[in-house]
This record gives C-alpha cells, structure tokens and sequence, in this order.
C-alpha cells in the first residue's frame, strides 16, 4: 500500500495537503490484492473517510465497507447531482470542473482495454491510472462538498442518492433468471408475426421493398399511396412514428408498419440481446443499473436495457414470461397507482385535485365529470379516456397540439380541454406557471427533496428550444420527486429484508415497480412489508397507493 502511495507521489502528486493516514483515496479497480482489504477494513475501524469516486466499484471489491457507509464518500454521485445534464463524471471529468485540471482520459491512457486488463498487465499505466483515480477525488471532494451544501442537497445525496448505490449493488449482483428455450420460443412466435405483417405490408404496397428503410418507405407511403401530411427531409420522407402515429387511421398499411417496427425492436433488443447477456455460470442476466444518467434522477439500465419493456402490446408484455425466480421462490411485484399525479396534487396544493384523491373514487371519472360538466354516475368512456390523456398530460406540460394529436380531435377542442382542466383545478395552473417562471429566474427547478435540474433550454433564442424547456420545467419537479420517493421506498424495502434476515431479494426497478424474487415461506410476510414501505416511502397529502401481484413469472407477478 505505502510503495503504491509512494509511486502515485512520484507519478503526478506534487501536493504537501496529501496526508496518508487522515484521508485514503481509492477505487475498486486499483485495489486489487486482498490484503488491503483488511487494511480498509482497518482504516474504516479506526473512523478513516473514504473519498472515492465510484462507491459501487468499491462495493465490487469489498461488501464489508457497506456497514461504514457514513465514512465513504462519492464524488462521482455528488458531481452528478451538482450537474445532472453531463453525459459522464470520470475523474477527468471532475479535474476539469472543480480542479481546473485537463488530465488524459481512461481511454487515452488504456485505449480500448478495460481497466481490468490494464492493470493486470501493464505497470506504469496501472500507476498512472491509480494517481488519476485517487488524486482527483481527494483533492475535488472539498470543493464539490462545497458546492453540494451551497446549493442545498447534502441532505439528499445522504440519505437517497448513497444508499442508493449499495441497493443497486446488490440487485445487480443477485441479477434475474432467464428461461433460454422460453425466450427463444417467444422470439419463434415474434419471427411469425413479424412475417405475416411482412406479407401483409406487401400485399396492401402492392409490391414488396425494404421496409426498415425510411426512403423506400417514405416513396411507398407519399409517393405511391398518395397519404397526407408529407414531409420531406435532405434524404427523403418522414416517417417517424409521430408522422406514422398522425396517419395511422388514413390506410391500413400504416398500423402495421406501426406494429412491425414494435416487434422487429423486441426481437433486436430483447430476444437476442438477452440471449446475448445470459450470464452462463449462474443463467441469470445482470443488468446494469445508471444512477448518473437521466436528470431527474430516474433510474435507467443498460446490458440489458430492462426499462424500455413494452407495456401497451400484449404481445410485447408477453416478454416477462421469461424471467423466473430460481426454484423455491416467487416474484412479489408492486407499482404505484398514478404517482406522479399523486405528487402533483401534493406539491400544487390544489384542494379540488387532494380531495378528488382523498374520496378515493376514479380519478379519471372524476375529473372528466368536472371538466365536462357531467354528473359523476353518467360519465361515459370515451369522456373518462379523454380525461385521463389531459390528467397524464398536464404532468409533462402538454399543450393543445400535443393533446389534439393525441386524442384525434381539433386543436381548439383540445385548448379547450386544457382550459377546463385548469379552471376546475386553479391550483395546477398556478404551481406549474411558477415553475416555469422560477427556471427563467434560477435557471434549475427542484423536487420536493431539494434535488436540482438545470433548464438552458429557457435561454435559447430558439421558439422550440425555449418551449422544450417550458414543459421541463413543469414536468421535473413531479418526475424528480415521484424518482426520489421509489429510491426511499427502495431503500427502506432493502434495510427491511436485511433487518430482518429475509432470504428474499429486490431483484429489478423498472420506473414505478419493485419487483422482489421472494422464499415461498416469506411471501405473505414479504407483500405485507413491500407494500408497508412503499406507501409509507414519503408522507403526502394524498396517500400514495400501491398495487401488489404474486406470480411464478414477471408477467403473472405483473
């Protein structure tokens, strides 16, 4: 450990503030002999603050620092919160923003081998890498702590985003079983489908051409069929799934382009990418969970992307028929019912929209009866349909061509909407203004939790731009927090399994769903818990509710 500081010194530290024994600075991946983790273990005994910049690459290394959580900081995370709009936060990264320091980067220094292989084989690189990965977040860590109390967030990186890593840690080291024959004989029944629309869309074409190429397309649609609302681009005709969306009722042909590209994705993404990440020494998949993606502080996934599963085709959701708990388990699953309309009715205040959810009827019945101006009992579905579309768009700052669009009805008809909506809900309108006023003036918005997101967009010269940041504005501060309540809500449902020294495991976070591969002899005592932390995650003004399915797949457990 000494000769390693030692090197690091010679390498690039030039600093009389580094002190051995007050601060360790370290990463996973430099610590590679299992000595040093008692000497970590060590340190942490002795109350040493560990500074590093991925706290789960530490994890990787050594599950014992997780009972010193207090005494181990992330930079990475807390950079992340300070300016969730970067596409990485890397020590490079971090030197440049906070240290005024241009360093090489990982690749410029290992090119296209993996840390792992870099530090296995290649000495001095290994000794540079390590000076880079331990001396920016000792050195940065002062400064962005700094940053991270000025802009009122400590609080939330402590008691969210932190124990957020070791959550994620273990449900991607425990990963989910995938059925290998399932999965391939579901790709078999996406294979035929994809076939009959193949032969279809040829059939209604009246000739047969590459249909995932967008100018063939664009010819055969505008050209040939003669379809309204053509665009041309430089390289041909639009046909995105807006224009194909608009169209859909105008030929056929179009619900099954529609449909093609859905399943032809499944098949790409899920069918063979699964396959492609089955782990074959324990046949289970063990997807990567991002928590310095999104800027609201959304979870996302990659390896494989588990929060794009498609919900709306049946053919689609039929997916999760293929992931299983192992024998003598089964899958407890939970979501929130309307979360983010729940929020939305908590932070705006509104006293019609609170007490709609307190008298715990249709939200949707309840706010078409008032918009329309139709009694309660006589609300129809198509009135109920369109309320639900003004409920949920209103959370993203719709606007009358947004929602005309959606409902297949007139512009005017849908500013109309909107104005009814606001008029029976005053309160809505007020909040989501102030929001927007409050970017212009701060240039961020915040969650309920105090975490930021930044809006540019509302100083672009551009119309679209500026607009673009309006609905950001309105939308983050309920996205953000309905992310920051599931994190709780995560938290609390992982300390309670380990407090209770339950066999059961969170095993996936797909927006607002916990899914728990759970012991058969702990499934009443696990439904009851999940559900008890989830809707106790945050106290509202409105409960939060949540909807609870046991299964011995995904799919029934959904």
């Amino acid at each position: 450990l000494h000769t390693a500081y030692r090197r690091q010194r010679q390498m690039c530290i030039r600093d009389s503030t580094w002190r051995d024994n007050t601060v360790l600075a370290l990463v996973g991946g430099f610590v590679t002999e299992d000595y040093l983790k008692e000497k970590i273990t060590e340190l942490l005994k002795e109350g040493t603050e560990l500074i590093v910049l991925d706290y789960k690459a530490l994890l990787h290394f050594s599950e014992e620092v997780r009972e010193y959580e207090s005494q181990i900081q992330d930079v990475g995370i807390q950079a992340y919160l300070l300016n969730p709009l970067q596409s990485a936060y890397d020590y490079e990264d971090i030197a440049r923003d906070y240290l005024r320091q241009m360093l090489p980067s990982r690749k410029e220094v290992c090119g296209k081998k993996a840390l792992e292989e870099v530090f296995s084989q290649e000495e001095e690189k290994t000794v540079q890498m390590a000076a880079y990965l331990s001396y920016v977040p000792f050195h940065a860590y002062p400064l962005v702590l700094e940053k991270l109390r000025e802009a009122e967030m400590e609080e939330l990186y402590l008691t969210i985003e932190r124990p957020t890593v070791a959550t994620l840690y273990d449900m991607e080291k425990y990963g989910i079983t995938v059925e290998k024959d399932a999965l391939k004989e579901y790709g078999d029944q996406l294979v035929g489908r994809i076939e009959e629309l193949e032969k279809n869309i040829y059939e209604q074409a009246g000739k047969t051409f590459n249909i995932n190429s967008p100018k063939q397309l664009g010819v055969i649609l505008f050209e040939d069929l003669k379809m309204p609302f053509a665009k041309k681009t430089k390289t041909g005709y639009s046909t995105n799934v807006e224009v194909l969306e608009r169209i859909a009722e105008d030929h056929p042909i179009v619900p099954r382009i529609l449909e093609y590209r859905k399943l032809t994705k499944l098949k790409s993404t899920y069918v063979e990418g699964l396959l492609k990440v089955i782990s074959p020494v324990d046949g289970r998949i063990h997807t990567h969970f991002q928590q310095t993606v999104t800027a609201t502080g959304r979870l996302s996934s990659t390896d494989p992307n588990l929060q794009n599963i498609p919900v709306r085709m049946e053919l689609g959701r039929a997916i999760r028929k293929v992931f299983v708990p192992e024998d003598g388990y089964v899958f407890v699953d939970a979501d929130y019912s309307q979360i983010e309309l729940r929020v939305l009715a908590h932070i705006s205040g509104d006293e019609q929209l609170i007490e709609a959810y307190k008298s715990d009827a249709d939200i949707h019945r309840i706010t078409a009866s008032k918009v329309f101006h139709t009694p309660f009992e006589e609300v129809t579905d198509l009135q109920r349909r369109n309320a639900k579309a003004v409920n949920f768009g209103i959370v993203y700052g719709i606007s009358s061509f947004g929602l005309s669009q959606d409902l297949s009805i007139t512009r005017k008809e849908a500013a109309t909407y909107i104005e009814q909506y606001f008029a029976t809900y005053p309160q809505v309108k007020t909040f989501l203004d102030k929001q927007v006023e409050d970017a212009k003036q701060n240039g961020y918005v915040t969650t309920l939790y105090g975490r930021r997101r930044p809006i540019p967009e509302l100083k672009s010269s551009n119309f679209m731009q500026r607009s673009f940041g309006e609905r950001v504005a309105m939308n983050s501060p309920i996205q953000g927090t309905a992310a920051d309540i599931m994190k709780l809500a995560m938290i609390h449902v992982w300390e309670e399994l380990h407090r209770r020294k339950l066999n059961s495991r969170l095993s996936l976070q797909i927006h607002d769903e916990l899914l728990i591969e759970t012991d058969r002899a702990e499934a009443t005592e696990v439904a009851e818990l999940l559900k008890d932390k989830m809707k106790h995650a945050a106290e509202l003004s409105v409960s939060l509710e949540v909807d609870l399915h046991t299964g011995e797949n995904w799919y029934d457990a959904k």
